[in-house]
């Protein structure tokens, strides 16, 4: 049986259109948690840490645990992590942070710059993909 639900934590920005912040899917003894790229904006949708690309990395990945918990996985399930940053020059600084969190899970990852995001001031996204097994 397939099974989906969507993640939207209480205290997250309100959805501005057809997406969630978050999917659990569960199929043949798997779960799969889906995060949808995640920016550095609080709940009344302020940008949190402006210039700050490691303060907005670990606002990010806190946000991502959240997430995940709610689908009942963490950062240790995720196998697969997406990066957009819009200046390459910031490595440096999101890339100690990002490793900070995946210590455990090691996932295949891709960082890419990118001209822009949807919101000024957010100097970086991240998604990621988990999985772990369903025991529900």
């Amino acid at each position: 049986m397939l099974t989906k639900k969507d993640l939207s934590p209480k205290d997250f920005t309100v959805k501005t259109g057809s997406y969630s912040h978050g999917l659990s899917v569960s199929a043949n003894g798997v779960k799969w948690v889906f995060v949808t790229g995640q920016i550095a904006m609080d709940a009344n949708g302020k940008v949190v840490c402006p210039n700050d690309a490691a303060g907005q990395a670990d606002f990010i990945f806190n946000n991502i645990q959240k997430i995940l918990n709610e689908g009942g996985a963490s950062l240790d399930d995720v196998v697969k992590a997406q990066i957009f940053i819009t200046d390459m020059k910031l490595f440096g600084q999101v890339s100690p942070v990002r490793n900070k969190y995946f210590a455990k899970s090691q996932p295949v990852s891709t960082m890419v710059e990118v001209k822009a995001l949807v919101t000024p001031g957010c100097l970086l996204e991240i998604e990621v993909i988990a999985m772990k097994e369903d025991k529900e």
